[in-house]
């Protein structure tokens, strides 16, 4: 059976939220982000753009490319908050729905065109998300996750791309493979540098000459390029919180061990949020002791998923508990309040540095292991 994939994507996001709550940014420069020279550029609208910003680039560069943009400290609470409205309109009305990111899902409807044309179905699900929450949406329909994706960056902005099973390869063979879903900066580089601009030419590479290249990615890749991807749109459910615990062999007293042990908790914990692409606002830190007593305390915090912030948080509140100094059976932590992120650090107060830091780990991290990078006096 020929699948039905539909790519929901909400135009600039950021940038629509605000312009929803202030009409003065309509076709402005925007770009949201964080406001010092040091931060980031979380977001920008298509006006800034054309001056050649983009996500991620370094807000003292993106100033300089466009010096009259309006720079908005971004507000992750109302973000998810409005991302929620669109997610429950979605699920209201079809069958199987993935929330891909804040932004972005992946909806299956495979069989429903039976009973309704699924290019007017997805229409009118846009239409009525378009309505409802006063955000742009774009949309691509096609046979799988891939060419739906692809589809969709072709409709953008506020636009809508219905690729038939047909036409697939006729739709992605003149496309650029920066268009390709998995295909980022480095491995455009590196295959530009092979004389590949276009899906067409990689899609007549062979298979095991990119292999040697790029491992089982240049698989995924040539697949992507020839219209193949059998991945399946995975049912949404919210995660509330995400938590891990300790319980000791042997009660301790250690006070320093205690807050390394806590540390590397929320390293792992922290990461853990990033690569679902998600922000906390509410830490808790429990503590069990040698009595069985329990006692928790938890704080409100700014959205985040960074290791530095959570940590700092997690030490005070472990400061605060610890009173007792009795031995301790048990520790934990746990996060919650927790909404879907953007990037893969809170981009609207951290700077440049510490987003490549946090990019670099994560990389090391996901390559050998999540203990590749730790506390030092852990390893002790």
């Amino acid at each position: 059976m020929i699948r039905n994939i539909v790519h929901l994507d909400l135009d600039s996001f950021f940038v629509s939220v605000e312009v929803l709550r202030n009409s003065k940014l309509i076709d402005k420069p925007v770009l949201i982000g964080g406001m010092s020279d040091r931060g980031v550029v979380a977001s920008c609208s298509y006006e800034a753009r054309r001056f050649g910003v983009r996500s991620a680039m370094p807000m003292r560069m993106a100033k300089m490319l466009c010096p009259d943009a309006i720079v908005v400290k971004g507000d992750m609470e109302e973000y998810s908050r409005k991302s929620a409205e669109v997610t429950q309109i979605i699920k209201e009305s079809a069958p199987v729905v993935e929330k891909a990111s804040i932004d972005e899902h992946y909806l299956d409807i495979t069989g429903m065109d039976r009973f309704f044309g699924c290019q007017q179905w997805t229409h009118e699900l846009r239409q009525r998300i378009i309505k409802e929450t006063g955000l742009p949406i774009s949309f691509g329909l096609s046979v799988n996750k891939t060419v739906a994706k692809v589809a969709t960056g072709e409709a953008k902005p506020n636009g809508e791309k219905f690729v038939e099973s047909p036409l697939v390869k006729s739709f992605l063979n003149p496309l650029s493979i920066i268009k390709l879903p998995g295909v980022g900066g480095k491995t455009y580089q590196l295959l530009r540098s092979m004389g590949i601009d276009k899906i067409h030419t990689l899609a007549h590479i062979a298979p095991e000459q990119l292999y040697q290249v790029l491992g089982e990615n240049g698989i995924t890749i040539w697949q992507k390029a020839n219209g193949i991807d059998e991945s399946p749109v995975i049912p949404y459910t919210e995660r509330k919180s995400i938590s891990t615990e300790t319980t000791f062999d042997k009660d301790t007293i250690n006070v320093e061990y205690l807050n390394q042990l806590l540390q590397a908790m929320v390293m792992e914990l922290a990461f853990e949020l990033r690569k679902e692409k998600r922000l906390t606002s509410c830490v808790t830190v429990k503590l069990r002791y040698s009595n069985f007593d329990t006692e928790t305390k938890q704080a409100r915090i700014s959205y985040t998923a960074l290791d530095k912030p959570l940590i700092d948080i997690t030490r005070e509140l472990f400061n605060k508990l610890y009173s007792r100094r009795m031995l301790v059976r048990l520790i934990g932590v746990r996060f919650s309040h927790l909404v879907t992120g953007f990037e893969q650090i809170n981009l609207f107060s951290e700077s440049v540095e510490q987003y490549n830091l946090f990019q670099a780990m994560d990389k090391i991290r996901k390559r050998f292991g999540e203990k590749a990078i730790t506390i030092a006096g852990i390893l002790q």
